[in-house]
């Protein structure tokens, strides 16, 4: 993911906003926030060709550390988002399996994050790339008016010991 990519990536991350199932954030920061707040070397986009239009960003994943401290070096939250176009192809699950490589990689030992219940599609998808749920946070935050609960994903690495 290059700053070049940086209009694409907030738009398909404002699309996601807008379902209403994907996260408590109700706006896309801007990309200086957007990049400050997520790790350089574990930033990913699919890229179309042809029939996607050459260079169109289709989907997105990103990390960023759950803590500064040191116990927690090997602990990341992502996020990975598809255009509404490149939904149900395959695209989410390549970004979250190369994210996985990259995290795998680098010595992180566990990748996290936290999944509406309603989103059945992530749920599944990261069922599909090895993530097992910890459980579930109820009431966690209020999200549109109405308290939200949020299923608690993880997948530790096998190569880090």
């Amino acid at each position: 993911m290059l700053p070049r990519h940086a209009e694409q990536v907030l738009a398909i991350y404002q699309a996601g906003i807008d379902g209403g199932d994907a996260t408590f954030e109700t706006t896309a920061p801007t990309w200086e926030a957007f990049d400050a707040s997520r790790l350089a070397e574990h930033r990913l986009v699919a890229v179309g060709s042809g029939a996607d239009g050459v260079g169109r960003v289709l989907g997105w994943a990103a990390v960023s550390p759950v803590s500064d401290r040191c116990a927690y070096a090997g602990v990341v939250e992502h996020s990975v988002y598809v255009h509404p176009d490149a939904r149900g192809r395959g695209v989410g699950l390549a970004l979250l399996l190369a994210l996985l490589d990259s995290t795998d990689a680098a010595g992180i030992w566990t990748v996290q994050s936290g999944i509406f219940p309603e989103n059945t599609a992530s749920l599944a998808l990261h069922a599909r790339a090895g993530f097992r749920v910890v459980g579930t946070r109820e009431r966690l935050g209020r999200h549109q008016g109405r308290w939200r609960d949020v299923v608690l994903v993880e997948r530790p690495s096998s190569s880090v010991t």
